[in-house]
């Protein structure tokens, strides 16, 4: 009988792209708030979704530095449970109550890949980096104080997609004022069927809400943002292109991830 939680089924599950649940997850992040084009957000949201009224076209664009473990000490194998990640988050409403969407993520790291997918982002593989800092002072080890530069890239198939730079200015002792993470995450789970004459209907077509337990957000700091979507030949995330930044924020962020809630009354149009 099969161990494994996620393909391939395997006698003792060590194959598995993804151990089980529960997952918990440490990082660093570099945010970016930013405002989109209302129309293209509008385009871009998924059924059962609508532009936020109240902030239309704002959006946060995230860079994470990753380490993940299950149960067993999978952060003793870093080589499979280190990542990096960019993802985009929407401001928009579901039944009049704001929340936010992942349109896009991209992650450089299968299991990050598969978990992803399980809980309803539309992780793609990409390259992420974003500057370090270290205990050991240095010029090349960028210091969490004020005027200190923080950078990030993303690149999929060979073209850049992003880069994101903050200037911190002050730390943030009240995380709320982050702005980052106040509202719900909506995701949308989809996964087609290949049947002839079923493309049209999917095995799984979904509205999820994000559940985090346990979200611990330190030292974090506030800063002038700076943002760029190069346009790249087969991706529309320069769709989403600035039109306004804002602030930049960096943070260190845990928390652990064993439940996913369904919307059950989302208006779903497949």
């Amino acid at each position: 009988m099969t161990q494994s939680y996620t393909t391939p089924l395997t006698p003792r599950g060590l194959s598995s792209i993804a151990p089980p649940p529960p997952w918990h997850y440490s990082g660093d992040f570099l945010v970016v708030e930013f405002w989109a084009d209302p129309i293209a957000v509008a385009n871009t949201l998924p059924a059962g979704l609508t532009v936020d009224s109240a902030s239309p076209g704002h959006a946060s664009a995230v860079f994470v530095d990753w380490q993940f473990t299950g149960e067993n000490d999978e952060l003793l194998d870093p080589a499979r449970y280190q990542y990096r990640e960019f993802f985009i988050l929407l401001d928009a409403l579901h039944e009049g109550q704001p929340v936010s969407y992942c349109p896009y993520i991209f992650v450089d790291n299968d299991s990050a890949l598969m978990r992803g997918l399980i809980q309803g982002f539309p992780k793609r593989l990409g390259a992420v980096h974003q500057t370090r800092t270290f205990s050991a002072p240095s010029r090349a080890a960028a210091q969490v104080e004020p005027g200190a530069r923080f950078a990030a890239t993303a690149s999929t198939a060979g073209q850049r997609i992003a880069r994101g730079e903050v200037q911190l200015q002050h730390k943030i002792d009240d995380v709320s004022k982050l702005g980052f993470g106040a509202r719900p995450l909506i995701n949308l789970r989809h996964f087609p069927r290949l049947a002839t004459g079923q493309h049209n209907d999917p095995a799984v077509h979904e509205l999820v809400v994000s559940v985090m337990d346990n979200p611990n957000i330190v030292d974090a700091w506030a800063g002038e943002g700076n943002l760029v979507f190069p346009q790249a030949e087969g991706e529309e995330v320069s769709d989403l292109a600035p039109t306004r930044v804002g602030a930049g924020f960096r943070a260190s962020m845990s928390y652990t991830v064993t439940d996913l809630k369904a919307l059950p009354n989302a208006t779903i149009e497949r």
